[in-house]
């Protein structure tokens, strides 16, 4: 009796229905599958430390929780300077709306004086900001709830899955007896690109914040430390977070400052941090464990904002490198692994100028 084969149109329905399906159950089960994963992130992240005191006489629980609170430490002090300063903030927004009322102003007066286009009337000339959205408030505090209660639970989980390790081995040796090895070396791969990039990217966070902080400083903004971070952290979304950020400030620098000079040096100088930070900063210290190429982080960072949000938008880039170390694993599937990958020809029909200039360069 010959095997019943599937129609290639038939395939692909049902592997984009299969697609569709998983990313709509990803979606459902956001509130259980985000923590999980960070979880599993910060598992692997913390593992070092925790393992290092755990062969140090250590019990494990003691050596994990000596970790979580370590790393918590951190991390309060992070978040109640951001709180603080961001209180602080808010204490100036009327401040800052009535200059940004004056500049809107100064605008319109010079458009009416150099054009002689009237505006306004005279009776209009009293702009305020009743545009801000501030009747989403409820829909804010309840975001902000199931954030806090995500942030908790994602510590058990960093406990839970470091002290279960070795029941989590045993389980994929039982579950594949036969490709121990291969499973093995699988889990070590994804382990270490997961490692790699969320340390690396500690370091390159804390890099750019520095780098931000004393240019703020010594420009002179109230809250440069609010604005360093805030540079920094939205950095960790490529391409997308750091042109939010950065016209965030630009915005601020502008209405805070009495020149056009000193926004647009802000400007430059983001743009130059930007610049160092992925040609040289990036890649001397995240190096390349996350070898996939640029179209492959762009689509994943939309489709995880789609899905997780800003959760979604950090956590499926090591998603993908995780995704293309299984497909290289799976000979049936390395096609798609090479589809994801960053190693691919480019082929032009003529040799360009750029590197026909680094020929003449490399002659002389």
């Amino acid at each position: 009796m010959t095997p019943y084969r599937l129609h290639p149109i038939q395939l692909i329905a049902y592997s984009f229905l299969s697609i569709a399906l998983f990313l709509w159950l990803m979606q459902v089960g956001a509130f259980i599958l985000v923590p999980l994963i960070w979880g599993v992130f910060f598992a692997f992240a913390l593992y070092p430390i925790s393992n290092w005191l755990e062969t140090n006489r250590f019990p494990r629980g003691l050596a994990i929780a000596s970790s979580l609170v370590l790393v918590s430490i951190i991390g309060a002090a992070i978040f109640y300077l951001l709180i603080n300063q961001m209180i602080l903030l808010i204490a100036d927004i009327p401040e800052i709306g009535t200059k940004l009322n004056e500049k809107l102003m100064d605008f319109w007066q010079q458009i009416e004086t150099n054009l002689g286009i009237i505006v306004f009337d005279d009776a209009e000339k009293t702009p305020s900001l009743d545009w801000l959205p501030l009747d989403n408030l409820n829909n804010t505090i309840f975001s902000t709830g199931k954030s806090i209660t995500l942030i908790g639970i994602i510590p058990l989980f960093v406990f839970l899955l470091l002290y279960y390790k070795d029941f989590f081995i045993e389980f994929l040796l039982k579950a594949s007896s036969r490709q121990n090895e291969a499973i093995l070396k699988w889990v070590s791969d994804s382990g270490q690109v997961i490692h790699a990039y969320l340390i690396g990217m500690v370091k390159v966070t804390f890099l750019v914040a520095v780098m931000a902080g004393i240019y703020f400083h010594f420009i002179g903004i109230k809250y440069y430390l609010l604005f360093a971070l805030f540079i920094a952290i939205m950095n960790l979304i490529p391409y997308i977070g750091v042109i939010i950020s950065s016209i965030l400030v630009i915005f601020y620098v502008f209405l805070t400052s009495d020149s056009f000079l000193l926004p647009i040096l802000t400007l430059v100088v983001l743009w130059g941090i930007q610049l160092l930070e992925n040609n040289l900063i990036t890649p001397l210290v995240v190096g390349s464990k996350v070898k996939v190429n640029v179209l492959a982080v762009v689509l994943a960072i939309l489709i995880g904002g789609g899905i997780w949000g800003i959760s979604g938008m950090i956590l499926f880039i090591p998603l993908i490198g995780i995704l293309k170390i299984t497909f290289d694993r799976i000979p049936e599937l390395q096609p798609y692994g090479y589809l994801l990958g960053d190693k691919f020809p480019v082929l032009e029909k003529n040799e360009n100028f750029i590197r026909l200039l680094r020929k003449k360069w490399s002659k002389k």
